[in-house]
């Protein structure tokens, strides 16, 4: 079937607890903030733990400059089958935060490799305030 012939899919809102379940079964996801007044994404991997969603990043990242002046930032993160035309995307707002109780952060730095080889000796969190997701079915 090419994708002129997949049948159409129709979007269908999700609740808070089925996004975040969602957002927490992948490892790859989008950070969203604003740079020089523009928007800015950085794709980073994430953990969700207790509907927190965490990243590693490392000294001179913008996400922890925005992270260091408590900032809103939006996640996103998504999976889709192209032949199918189905999969689901999830979007958290909120304020990102740095780690730096010792004892959450090492766990953290334990629990969270990152994908690229960069000293990431730094923790970030974004506590959602509100909470977006959407699934394509057909």
């Amino acid at each position: 079937m090419t994708a002129q012939q997949a049948p159409v899919a129709r979007m269908v809102e999700l609740g808070r607890a089925e996004a975040l379940e969602l957002l927490g079964g992948v490892e790859l996801g989008r950070v969203v903030f604003s740079e020089q007044a523009l928007p800015a994404i950085r794709p980073v991997n994430h953990l969700l733990d207790r509907g927190t969603v965490v990243i590693r990043t490392h000294t001179g990242s913008a996400v922890l400059g925005h992270a260091l002046r408590s900032e809103v930032v939006a996640y996103e993160a998504d999976q889709f089958d192209t032949a199918t035309r189905t999969g689901w995307s999830v979007v958290v707002t909120g304020r990102a935060s740095r780690v730096t109780d010792p004892v959450d952060l090492a766990r953290y730095q334990e629990l969270l490799t990152p994908w690229i080889e960069r000293e990431m000796g730094y923790v970030v969190c974004i506590r959602p305030d509100i909470v977006t997701g959407y699934r394509l079915v057909r």
